[in-house]
């Protein structure tokens, strides 16, 4: 098969499972359901408090979307391991390099496009409700956070995609993913130093921060997420080239 067919058959695949499909549009609506009703209800008040950063509560509901995005790059890699798919699809695409290329292509694309999508959305929609304290995209480094918001999620995705093919279980991968994106933040607090500085969430959130605090910047902290989904992709790539499907 061509690279174009293949990568039309994995967005195919994509687009007909359910939980796939679901999981990826949940990124947009949950950020967007979240954003809404945080600011609507408490947007003002939060902004009277002396810790306040406005940037960086504007992606509050970034915290959700993300769990949508781990769980797509699951939904979308763990489907292949449920009654011998991966055998059919092997057998189709023989070339396992190509195969496996042509979905985290796909995966990556789709998740940038709609993470993207999603930063923007519930950045604009966000500050509607904060009258006064309202900021827009000229704002200090705020361009810059929806752009790598995007980014982020996308990260997220593929992170989780790589792990699930490493694993191949899409369920321990969202126990271990969501507990530790959802929980460890709140363990540590507002630690930005050492060594959970370089966590993938930790390091890659640091671009949403208009001045962010600790030895990664902006941009050396979304590389940091960047070379752990990285890493799992590679590890995936390994495993799938080890293992018999």
């Amino acid at each position: 098969m061509s690279t174009t067919a293949v990568l039309r058959s994995e967005w195919i695949k994509i687009r007909s499972v359910r939980a796939s499909l679901g999981s990826l549009i949940s990124v947009f609506v949950a950020t967007l359901a979240i954003t809404v009703l945080a600011f609507a209800s408490v947007g003002t008040a939060e902004a009277d408090n002396a810790d306040y950063e406005p940037l960086f509560f504007a992606f509050y509901a970034l915290n959700f979307g993300q769990v949508a995005a781990i769980s797509f790059g699951t939904t979308a890699m763990s489907s292949e391991y449920l009654n011998g798919a991966l055998r059919v699809s092997l057998s189709a695409v023989p070339r396992r390099g190509l195969f496996y290329g042509a979905k985290v292509a796909v995966v990556g694309v789709l998740a940038l496009g709609v993470g993207l999508l999603t930063s923007f959305a519930g950045f604009l929609s966000g500050q509607a409700f904060m009258g006064d304290h309202a900021i827009g995209l000229g704002h200090d480094g705020a361009l810059r956070a929806c752009v790598g918001g995007g980014i982020y999620l996308a990260l997220m995705a593929l992170l989780a995609a790589g792990l699930t093919v490493v694993l191949r279980s899409g369920v321990a991968v969202l126990s271990i993913l969501i507990p530790f994106t959802l929980i460890v933040p709140f363990v540590i607090g507002d630690v930005a130093n050492g060594v959970a500085g370089f966590l993938p969430d930790r390091a890659g959130q640091q671009i949403l921060h208009e001045n962010p605090t600790g030895t990664l910047g902006p941009w050396a902290g979304l590389a940091v997420t960047a070379a752990w989904a990285a890493a799992a992709l590679l590890a995936g790539w390994w495993a799938l080239r080890r293992r018999d499907a």
